[in-house]
């Protein structure tokens, strides 16, 4: 299998370590990662890249590590989304969480 560098969302690292299991015996810590993200990712693998791709498009100035935060996440609350944007220069603009929140919606 072949492997991109980058970030991945949770769900990503889920279908990959999923695959892997089938075709070798994973490490200690891939095991715990892959128990980890089969029991807290909440969308599908293409899902969560395509939620990524819209908080991107639509959202001016979302990185990408905080759109994959978010999509692996699902944040409901606006605080939710203000924590994420606690170490960002500039924080996160009302009428920007709740495009966020919208946009999460449609996916959740």
């Amino acid at each position: 299998m072949t492997v991109k560098e980058g970030y991945v969302t949770l769900p990503e690292v889920k279908e990959i370590l999923e695959s892997e299991v089938k075709a070798r015996e994973l490490s200690t810590e891939q095991k715990y990662s892959l128990e980890h993200s089969q029991r807290f990712a909440r969308l599908d693998d293409k899902k969560a890249r395509k939620l990524v791709a819209e908080l991107i498009s639509e959202v001016e100035g979302l990185s990408e590590t905080i759109a994959i935060k978010i999509a692996d996440l699902m944040p409901k609350d606006p605080e939710d989304i203000r924590i994420l944007f606690a170490k960002e220069r500039a924080g996160a603009q009302k009428k920007d969480v709740e495009k966020i929140l919208a946009i999460v919606e449609k996916y959740g």
